[in-house]
Protein backbone atom coordinates (compact mmCIF):
# COMPACT_ATOMS: atom_id res chain seq x y z
CA UNK A 1 0.00 0.00 0.00
CA UNK A 2 1.12 3.31 -0.77
CA UNK A 3 0.53 7.05 0.24
CA UNK A 4 2.50 10.06 1.04
CA UNK A 5 5.01 11.13 3.79
CA UNK A 6 5.10 15.44 3.75
CA UNK A 7 5.75 14.82 -0.41
CA UNK A 8 7.58 11.37 -0.61
CA UNK A 9 6.53 8.01 -1.52
CA UNK A 10 5.25 6.12 1.07
CA UNK A 11 5.55 2.04 1.53
CA UNK A 12 3.66 0.58 4.28
CA UNK A 13 3.69 -3.23 4.16
CA UNK A 14 3.96 -6.07 6.65
CA UNK A 15 7.02 -7.77 7.64
CA UNK A 16 7.35 -10.79 10.40
CA UNK A 17 3.97 -10.19 11.16
CA UNK A 18 4.35 -6.56 11.85
CA UNK A 19 3.13 -3.17 10.43
CA UNK A 20 6.73 -1.60 9.01
CA UNK A 21 7.00 1.35 6.60
CA UNK A 22 9.36 2.56 3.77
CA UNK A 23 9.53 6.19 2.42
CA UNK A 24 11.66 7.43 -0.61
CA UNK A 25 13.14 10.36 -1.53
CA UNK A 26 12.77 11.79 -4.74
CA UNK A 27 16.14 11.02 -5.77
CA UNK A 28 18.69 8.48 -3.21
CA UNK A 29 22.11 9.77 -2.46
CA UNK A 30 24.90 7.94 -3.24
CA UNK A 31 25.40 4.71 -1.41
CA UNK A 32 21.27 3.92 -0.68
CA UNK A 33 21.86 5.78 2.88
CA UNK A 34 18.63 5.15 5.29
CA UNK A 35 17.31 5.73 8.53
CA UNK A 36 15.83 3.15 10.87
CA UNK A 37 13.41 4.87 13.42
CA UNK A 38 12.87 3.23 16.24
CA UNK A 39 9.40 3.88 17.51
CA UNK A 40 7.25 7.12 16.90
CA UNK A 41 7.39 6.91 13.02
CA UNK A 42 5.92 10.50 12.10
CA UNK A 43 5.96 12.53 15.39
CA UNK A 44 8.57 15.68 15.38
CA UNK A 45 9.68 14.72 12.19
CA UNK A 46 11.93 17.61 11.22
CA UNK A 47 15.17 15.53 11.24
CA UNK A 48 13.55 12.71 9.23
CA UNK A 49 12.34 15.40 6.64
CA UNK A 50 15.57 16.85 5.82
CA UNK A 51 16.91 13.65 5.60
CA UNK A 52 14.46 12.87 3.13
CA UNK A 53 15.37 15.98 1.08
CA UNK A 54 19.20 14.99 1.21
CA UNK A 55 18.14 11.67 -0.12
CA UNK A 56 17.95 9.41 2.67
CA UNK A 57 14.97 6.55 2.93
CA UNK A 58 13.67 6.53 6.23
CA UNK A 59 12.56 3.10 7.56
CA UNK A 60 10.02 2.23 10.41
CA UNK A 61 9.28 -1.40 12.28
CA UNK A 62 6.55 -1.82 14.58
CA UNK A 63 7.65 -2.71 17.67
CA UNK A 64 5.73 -1.13 19.82
CA UNK A 65 5.75 -1.63 23.92
CA UNK A 66 9.00 -4.17 24.19
CA UNK A 67 10.95 -1.94 25.47
CA UNK A 68 14.24 -2.42 23.01
CA UNK A 69 14.47 -5.81 25.14
CA UNK A 70 16.16 -8.29 23.75
CA UNK A 71 13.10 -9.96 21.74
CA UNK A 72 12.96 -6.65 19.95
CA UNK A 73 16.53 -6.22 19.12
CA UNK A 74 16.29 -8.97 17.13
CA UNK A 75 13.51 -8.23 15.63
CA UNK A 76 14.87 -4.85 14.60
CA UNK A 77 17.84 -6.81 13.03
CA UNK A 78 15.63 -9.13 11.09
CA UNK A 79 14.06 -6.08 9.68
CA UNK A 80 17.14 -4.54 8.94
CA UNK A 81 18.94 -7.50 7.25
CA UNK A 82 15.48 -7.81 4.91
CA UNK A 83 15.82 -3.73 4.07
CA UNK A 84 19.61 -4.37 2.81
CA UNK A 85 18.95 -7.19 1.22
CA UNK A 86 15.48 -6.40 -0.46
CA UNK A 87 15.86 -3.02 -1.21
CA UNK A 88 19.31 -2.30 -1.85
CA UNK A 89 20.21 -0.27 1.42
CA UNK A 90 22.97 0.81 2.53
CA UNK A 91 24.02 -1.90 5.47
CA UNK A 92 25.17 1.18 8.03
CA UNK A 93 22.16 3.09 8.63
CA UNK A 94 21.51 6.39 11.16
CA UNK A 95 19.81 4.64 13.91
CA UNK A 96 17.04 7.00 16.38
CA UNK A 97 16.08 6.76 19.29
CA UNK A 98 13.36 8.92 20.41
CA UNK A 99 12.31 9.03 24.02
CA UNK A 100 11.81 5.28 24.37
CA UNK A 101 13.00 4.72 21.57
CA UNK A 102 16.15 5.52 22.80
CA UNK A 103 16.30 1.82 24.81
CA UNK A 104 15.79 0.19 20.91
CA UNK A 105 18.67 2.27 19.51
CA UNK A 106 20.67 2.31 21.67
CA UNK A 107 20.46 -1.80 22.50
CA UNK A 108 20.73 -2.63 18.94
CA UNK A 109 23.87 -0.27 18.62
CA UNK A 110 25.73 -2.37 21.72
CA UNK A 111 24.54 -5.55 19.77
CA UNK A 112 25.25 -4.85 16.20
CA UNK A 113 27.85 -1.74 16.31
CA UNK A 114 28.95 -2.76 12.83
CA UNK A 115 25.62 -2.42 11.62
CA UNK A 116 25.28 1.64 11.84
CA UNK A 117 26.71 4.82 10.88
CA UNK A 118 25.48 6.62 13.50
CA UNK A 119 22.88 7.09 16.49
CA UNK A 120 20.65 10.10 17.17
CA UNK A 121 18.82 9.93 20.22
CA UNK A 122 16.18 12.64 21.73
CA UNK A 123 14.95 12.85 24.74
CA UNK A 124 16.08 9.77 25.44
CA UNK A 125 15.17 6.65 27.90
CA UNK A 126 18.84 5.21 28.79
CA UNK A 127 17.75 3.52 32.36
CA UNK A 128 14.13 1.37 32.92
CA UNK A 129 14.72 2.49 35.90
CA UNK A 130 14.24 5.54 35.15
CA UNK A 131 11.16 5.17 33.07
CA UNK A 132 9.11 3.58 33.05
CA UNK A 133 9.78 1.76 36.09
CA UNK A 134 10.75 4.98 38.28
CA UNK A 135 7.88 7.20 37.09
CA UNK A 136 4.73 6.45 38.97
CA UNK A 137 2.36 7.83 36.50
CA UNK A 138 3.06 5.06 33.91
CA UNK A 139 1.97 1.85 35.96
CA UNK A 140 0.82 0.55 32.82
CA UNK A 141 4.17 0.95 30.97
CA UNK A 142 5.69 -0.31 33.42
CA UNK A 143 4.16 -3.57 34.06
CA UNK A 144 4.70 -3.93 30.52
CA UNK A 145 8.06 -2.92 30.36
CA UNK A 146 8.97 -5.72 33.05
CA UNK A 147 7.49 -8.52 31.41
CA UNK A 148 9.61 -8.04 28.67
CA UNK A 149 12.66 -8.27 30.64
CA UNK A 150 11.27 -11.49 32.53
CA UNK A 151 11.66 -8.78 35.78
CA UNK A 152 9.85 -8.30 39.01
CA UNK A 153 10.03 -5.43 41.64
CA UNK A 154 12.53 -7.10 43.55
CA UNK A 155 15.25 -8.34 41.02
CA UNK A 156 14.53 -4.49 39.04
CA UNK A 157 17.03 -3.19 41.49
CA UNK A 158 19.97 -5.52 40.46
CA UNK A 159 19.12 -4.63 36.77
CA UNK A 160 22.36 -3.81 35.00
CA UNK A 161 21.41 -4.42 30.94
CA UNK A 162 20.31 -0.69 30.27
CA UNK A 163 22.52 1.56 27.79
CA UNK A 164 23.49 3.61 30.75
CA UNK A 165 25.52 0.59 32.07
CA UNK A 166 26.73 -0.11 28.39
CA UNK A 167 28.07 3.59 28.28
CA UNK A 168 31.47 2.75 27.53
CA UNK A 169 31.41 -0.25 24.99
CA UNK A 170 29.24 1.73 23.22
CA UNK A 171 31.71 4.67 23.34
CA UNK A 172 34.71 2.58 21.89
CA UNK A 173 32.23 0.96 20.02
CA UNK A 174 33.18 3.75 17.16
CA UNK A 175 29.51 4.72 16.42
CA UNK A 176 29.39 8.37 16.83
CA UNK A 177 26.34 9.57 18.64
CA UNK A 178 24.84 13.06 18.48
CA UNK A 179 21.61 13.87 21.45
CA UNK A 180 18.92 15.96 22.15
CA UNK A 181 17.42 16.79 25.40
CA UNK A 182 15.32 19.26 27.23
CA UNK A 183 16.94 20.70 30.26
CA UNK A 184 13.53 20.63 32.05
CA UNK A 185 12.29 17.23 31.09
CA UNK A 186 10.37 15.55 34.31
CA UNK A 187 9.25 12.68 32.61
CA UNK A 188 12.65 11.44 31.25
CA UNK A 189 15.26 13.60 33.22
CA UNK A 190 18.18 14.62 31.09
CA UNK A 191 20.43 14.08 34.51
CA UNK A 192 19.07 10.78 34.84
CA UNK A 193 19.52 9.22 31.38
CA UNK A 194 20.98 11.94 28.44
CA UNK A 195 23.67 13.64 30.89
CA UNK A 196 25.43 10.54 32.49
CA UNK A 197 25.48 8.72 29.71
CA UNK A 198 27.22 11.48 27.23
CA UNK A 199 29.69 11.85 30.18
CA UNK A 200 30.39 8.42 30.27
CA UNK A 201 30.47 7.55 26.30
CA UNK A 202 32.60 10.65 26.10
CA UNK A 203 35.23 9.23 28.85
CA UNK A 204 35.40 5.98 26.59
CA UNK A 205 36.69 8.13 23.78
CA UNK A 206 33.32 8.18 21.91
CA UNK A 207 32.25 10.51 19.49
CA UNK A 208 29.47 12.40 20.88
CA UNK A 209 27.60 16.17 20.70
CA UNK A 210 25.49 17.48 23.10
CA UNK A 211 22.41 19.79 22.17
CA UNK A 212 20.30 20.78 25.32
CA UNK A 213 17.39 22.89 24.96
CA UNK A 214 17.78 24.71 28.55
CA UNK A 215 13.54 25.65 28.66
CA UNK A 216 12.39 22.05 26.77
CA UNK A 217 10.30 19.85 28.56
CA UNK A 218 10.06 16.16 27.31
CA UNK A 219 8.07 18.02 23.92
CA UNK A 220 8.44 19.08 21.57
CA UNK A 221 11.56 16.63 20.53
CA UNK A 222 14.17 17.33 17.91
CA UNK A 223 14.67 20.65 16.61
CA UNK A 224 12.94 23.15 14.72
CA UNK A 225 15.83 23.41 12.29
CA UNK A 226 17.12 20.13 12.04
CA UNK A 227 20.17 20.95 10.48
CA UNK A 228 22.69 20.37 12.94
CA UNK A 229 20.89 16.56 13.24
CA UNK A 230 21.77 16.34 9.52
CA UNK A 231 24.83 17.65 8.62
CA UNK A 232 26.19 15.33 11.73
CA UNK A 233 24.46 11.88 10.47
CA UNK A 234 25.79 13.01 6.60
CA UNK A 235 29.02 13.36 8.36
CA UNK A 236 29.14 10.38 10.42
CA UNK A 237 28.47 8.63 6.89
CA UNK A 238 29.98 10.22 4.62
CA UNK A 239 33.46 9.22 7.00
CA UNK A 240 32.06 5.64 7.36
CA UNK A 241 31.49 4.94 3.25
CA UNK A 242 33.69 6.84 1.69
Amino acid sequence: MENGFHGFERIDFMFNGRSSILVKPKASAPGNPWVLRAEFFGAFPSADIMMLERGWCVAYHCLSDMYGCPEAVSGMHEFYKHMVSEYGLNPCPSVFGFSRGGLYASNYCFAHPDCLSSLYLDAPVMSIQSWPCGNDEYPKEKKECLACYGLTEETLVCFKDNPIDHSEQLGASGVPVILVAGGKDEVVPFEDNGLPFSERFRLAGGDIAVIVKPECGHHPHSLENARPIADFIEKAFHKHYL
